[in-house]
């Protein structure tokens, strides 16, 4: 018998005024303090975004607490808000590790029930004065393992790699094995027992490194128990995440391609007059509409732990990242010659979708766990 599944009230589709005038809030300050050379500038330094900034969005507006409840020092409100601060620093490609920190870490703490670990390190998230990231939560089988050291500690041994500000962070959240299964664990790297290496990767403005644990101390977080519910929801609201960013960046691709076409001059009128400039750009609209309800959906299903949320993921990680892959290409494209050099921003937006696509699982493999959720899945295929 076919069930009903539960609905998500269409409301929670709409922007509210208070999400409006955030969006307004954040573009003016990203264009004040982020634009694409201060974004090339903080990429040489030493953490790779400005951390001016980082404070200023903690402080003055709040961003990293809006989905942290007021007991943990944040605000209260929902994932919905902070979408809308992801899609805006998703425009403004931004660098700082917010989907690490504010969402991955954050959303892994609050998930996994534990009291103690959430007031440690929540309120420093929600401040800015901590960042924070998580390891070994898209591995079948952890590469780290924890065994029990002296005072009734746990160490860390084993690496994670391609961990997202993975060099960094101050704060790590591993999954590790255990004799009796797989545990999450809360780990304040330090130099002489965690060997932190940066990778270089295709996307420089969002670093990833690889972790070695040898012997590191961490404390145990949450239960034994409820561990792949915490990795599993994690996952999924990195997905949503990364789907706002994304639709964000495809928006930024797109009006900056129309303001081209439309000023760039060819046998004495706009290319953005040709029939041929206008299909390309219609497809691309179409397809970023499409993107901003899927992204939209899954942000309702995160911001109220709707059962959906793992089949809403997964379709926004497959539209959102296919509506950026074809914004990124149409931007360096038809911005003719001039798309195509190192002195272009349009490189970087490349970059960032190329990475984005892959970080939480390819569209292949959405497919197939979609497939799974709605029961498409056909046993026996080659």
């Amino acid at each position: 018998m076919h069930r009903r599944r539960p609905e998500i009230d269409p409301q929670l589709l709409s922007e509210t005024d208070e999400q409006r005038q955030l969006r307004t809030v954040l573009r003016d300050l990203y264009a004040e303090a982020s634009g694409v050379e201060d974004v090339r500038k903080h990429l040489a330094g030493p953490r790779g975004y400005d951390e001016a900034l980082w404070a200023r969005l903690a402080g003055e507006i709040g961003v990293h607490g809006l989905a942290v409840p007021e007991e943990y020092g944040g605000s209260g409100f929902t994932f919905a808000e902070l979408a809308v601060a992801l899609e805006e620093s998703g425009r403004a490609l931004y660098c700082a590790p917010l989907l690490p920190t504010v969402v991955l870490a954050a959303h892994a703490l609050l998930l996994s029930g534990d009291r103690t670990a959430c007031e440690r390190y929540l309120p420093g998230i929600a401040d800015g004065t901590l960042t924070a990231t998580v390891a070994g939560f898209d591995a079948d089988v952890p590469g780290v393992a924890a065994e029990q050291g002296n005072r009734d500690g746990w160490v860390l041994r084993g690496w994670a790699d391609f961990v997202l500000d993975g060099a960094g962070a101050e704060l790590i959240l591993v999954r590790a094995g255990t004799p009796a299964g797989p545990r999450l664990f809360a780990c304040e790297p330090d130099p002489g027992t965690s060997l932190r290496t940066p990778r270089r990767v295709l996307d420089e403005t969002r670093r990833q490194a690889l972790v070695e644990f040898r012997g590191a101390p961490a404390t145990a977080v949450g239960t034994a128990e409820g561990i792949e519910d915490t990795v599993s929801g994690t996952l999924d609201t990195g997905r949503a995440a990364l789907a706002a960013e994304q639709v964000g960046g495809s928006g930024h691709a797109l009006d900056a391609t129309v303001e081209f076409v439309a000023r760039r001059h060819q046998f004495g009128r706009p290319i953005g007059s040709f029939q041929a400039v206008k299909h390309r750009l219609a497809d691309a609209l179409v397809a970023l509409e499409a993107a901003r309800s899927a992204s939209a959906y899954a942000t309702a299903c995160a911001a109220v732990a709707s059962p959906q949320l793992p089949v809403a993921a997964c379709a926004a990680a497959v539209v959102c990242s296919e509506t950026f892959r074809l914004a990124t290409a149409e931007y360096v494209q038809l911005h003719g010659g001039i798309g195509f050099t190192w002195e272009h921003p349009a490189h970087l937006y490349v970059r960032r979708a190329r990475g984005a696509e892959v970080l939480f699982g390819t569209a292949d493999q959405h497919r197939a766990r979609l497939a799974e959720r709605v029961g498409l899945a056909t046993h026996g295929a080659a």
